[in-house]
């Protein structure tokens, strides 16, 4: 599985991507073969406060509704609307035209306490 080392990972599979001031989310390449197809997504609010570790959207996919966590706290500054027209991008491109949110004011701290891909793929162990 190529993970991109430009990532922070979480254990339950979400990934940032920090951009200057902003902060790119979505979920894995195995969070993302795990659910399936991916057919609608509950996006959140832009301006929506999120805490982290709180759920920041649901993803439905054939075989279940799931919600994905915020891995860091912050404000959604912009939501990926193609998601709502085309939801399996998250399928098709996990990592790039298939992210969630951009979030802003969030904490660098928090996205320190990340793992890097190395860290992400021991944590997968078998699965990877």
């Amino acid at each position: 599985m190529d993970l991109p080392g430009k990532l922070k990972y979480t254990k339950d599979h979400e990934w940032v991507l920090v951009e200057g001031q902003s902060a790119k989310v979505g979920i894995t390449e195995f969070a993302q073969q795990e659910l399936g197809e991916v057919v609608f997504v509950d996006l959140p609010a832009v301006g929506k406060m999120l805490k982290q570790a709180e759920t920041l959207c649901v993803v439905e996919s054939t075989k279940a509704a799931s919600d994905v966590y915020a891995p860091i706290g912050g404000k959604v500054k912009a939501v990926n609307a193609a998601l709502n027209s085309t939801p399996d991008l998250i399928n098709k491109s996990p990592y790039d035209a298939g992210w969630i949110v951009q979030l802003e004011q969030f904490n660098g701290a928090d996205v320190e306490k990340l793992m890097n891909a190395e860290q992400y793929k021991a944590h997968l162990g078998d699965n990877a």
